[in-house]
């Protein structure tokens, strides 16, 4: 199985533009019908979004003069195969585990 990631350059685009602060982002979006907050600009531009809307995509793409394909960049991963186990099996075998000491009873 492949899992598909993605390398999110809108930081190193920026930085290619002269553009350091996150807050620079802001005019250049709202130029382009796009407003977002200054908390919402650092995230997109210090994280990596799960979802993007496209018009928001668009405006980075215009605003930054780039291609999509400039702005992340997919890449696939070999997963590491997931064996089955049976209910109630633990990651040991159970050869491995010991028995525990039957408790004896003293009357005094």
């Amino acid at each position: 199985m492949r899992v598909v990631k993605y390398h999110w350059n809108l930081r190193q685009l920026m930085a290619d533009r002269g553009l350091y602060a996150t807050t620079d982002l802001l005019p250049l979006l709202a130029d382009r019908g796009i407003e977002l907050s200054a908390s919402q600009a650092f995230r997109l531009v210090t994280g990596t979004p799960e979802r993007l809307s496209l018009p928001i995509m668009a405006a980075l793409c215009d605003a930054l003069a780039c291609e999509p394909s400039e702005l992340f960049e997919p890449y696939a991963v070999a997963a590491k195969a997931r064996t089955r186990r049976a209910a109630g099996e633990t990651k040991s075998s159970p050869a491995d585990l010991k028995r525990p000491t039957p408790a004896r009873i003293v009357k005094e």
